[in-house]
């Protein structure tokens, strides 16, 4: 079920409807829960069997490890966890990869072994919700936080629909105790609410599929080496749809929460205004880099180990947000080029301070953009969909496309994404140190009101297909 789909508006307003209805609060916590296992099984049914799995072996795990008497008892409960999530999202995101390679490594030695037909479907959202039940264990593990008192409400912190398939990923310590008690959304909240999810969907149905898709698919769908000009135009496109597809998700997943009195943690703070790597990560997809750095990197020993350790913790930890993203060596090369590019810049600021203190404007614009132009470099493998893809890509992009390159893009796709990417970015500096609601408090109503109804037009008229959001596929 798409945010962006009548269907869904439909389901919306009954889940609504329900939950401002005069029953008890635990019924409506088993509505929201049933609603909840509908919505992703609008998708495939069979797969609710995988999120139960989950729920019930993080709920038990997480109980038998606060409960046990010994350190190898507690190791033993979290390794049950971990394998059960990690052997699922093993198996079905990353079987097929790995039989593949297993193949080439075995071609390698003259050994022809045929890999067997992999005919198993990705679940929707895997990797966001097992992400977020195994910090449930991995907090009660560390002893950040006690098992929750109700299987209802771990339930629902495992499967709250909003966020479900696509994040924010949300910390137990954040939703359970929401879940407790009561809550609904007084009228101011649940009119920001609906100024999210409209906000939300404009970014999603008209910025990132109407306006700058086509440009992309013209480009990286292309059998043709590009040109210079083109493979930049489409690699440019591609950071606009990226971010505005999944912003917009995570923008109308926290809309949708809010309407029925529930915060969800921003995911996103303008990075195409980053300035660094660090700052980048501080700003891009933050409930991932946030989980990253605190399941993963300091587990390893952070920057506590000496400086050797450090920048091996930071590429391993890079390296594996990489193949978080999908079974292939373009996320590998995706996640290994942030992880290079954040351990020179820690180089740079032990020798150089931090970049943050610089106060002259233009450096502050020319490392703004430099981290820019990086980050679209690292984007060609995240968008190609293969290696031989991201070298012709790339190669163009550096100046070394062949002399009959095609040039595929008409003009009316090229206005469109050096008029939004400029527009795009533009704002993402003038909102790099503010907030979206501050800026909305200073706007006169009957302005804010025009904006908001200019964008639910646009969204009504160019609904089209009703395109899946794009980090649905991780």
């Amino acid at each position: 079920m798409l945010f962006n789909s009548l269907t869904f508006i439909v389901f919306f307003i009954v889940v609504l409807s329900l939950h401002y209805s005069p029953l008890s609060w635990h019924t409506k916590k088993v509505n929201l829960l049933i609603a909840s296992f509908l919505f992703y099984a609008a998708w495939n049914p069979p797969f609710v069997i995988l999120l139960w799995i989950s729920t019930v072996v993080d709920w038990n795990a997480a109980k038998w490890i606060h409960k046990a008497n010994t350190q190898h008892k507690r190791r033993m409960f979290l390794l049950l966890s971990m394998a059960t999530n990690l052997g699922i999202l093993g198996y079905f995101k990353y079987g097929e990869f790995l039989l593949e390679n297993w193949q080439a490594f075995m071609l390698s030695f003259g050994i022809d072994y045929q890999v067997p037909e992999w005919s198993i479907i990705l679940p929707v959202g895997i990797s966001f919700y097992t992400f977020q039940t195994m910090a449930y264990s991995l907090d009660v593990y560390f002893k950040r936080a006690e098992p929750a008192k109700s299987f209802l409400d771990f339930s629902l912190f495992v499967s709250f629909f909003p966020q479900l398939v696509a994040g924010p990923i949300v910390r137990p310590t954040h939703l359970i105790p929401q879940f407790e008690t009561p809550h609904y959304a007084n009228a101011k909240q649940f009119g920001w609410g609906i100024n999210l999810i409209i906000l939300g969907l404009f970014q999603k149905v008209v910025i990132a599929d109407m306006l700058l898709s086509p440009s992309v698919e013209a480009v990286y769908n292309s059998k043709e080496a590009m040109s210079f000009v083109d493979a930049w135009l489409g690699t440019l496109a591609f950071s606009g749809q990226i971010f505005s597809d999944f912003a917009g998700y995570s923008t109308t997943a926290i809309g949708v929460a809010l309407c029925l009195g529930f915060s969800l943690p921003t995911n996103f703070r303008f990075p195409y205004a980053a300035i660094g790597f660090s700052d980048f990560w501080r700003r891009w997809h933050i409930s991932l880099s946030t989980w990253l750095r605190d399941y993963l990197y300091i587990p390893l020993g952070g920057n506590q180990k000496g400086s050797v350790r450090t920048y091996i913790n930071l590429m391993l930890t890079m390296l594996l947000g990489g193949l978080w993203h999908g079974a292939s060596w373009n996320f590998v090369i995706w996640g290994g080029l942030h992880g290079i590019f954040l351990a020179v810049e820690r180089l740079i600021r032990r020798n150089r301070g931090q970049i943050q203190e610089i106060t002259n404007i233009w450096v502050k614009l020319f490392l703004g953009l430099f981290t820019y132009f990086l980050v679209n470099i690292t984007w060609v493998f995240f968008r190609a969909d293969d290696l031989s893809v991201s070298m012709s890509i790339l190669s163009s992009m550096l100046g070394f496309a062949p002399v009959d390159a095609k040039t595929p893009l008409p003009i009316l796709y090229i206005v469109d994404v050096v008029v939004v990417i400029s527009g795009l970015v533009t704002a993402h500096w003038l909102m790099r140190s503010t907030t979206i609601e501050a800026v909305y408090s200073k706007m006169p109503s009957w302005l804010v009101t025009v904006i908001l109804v200019i964008m639910a037009f646009m969204v009504i008229i160019t609904q089209g297909s009703g395109n899946a959001f794009i980090y649905f596929q991780f």
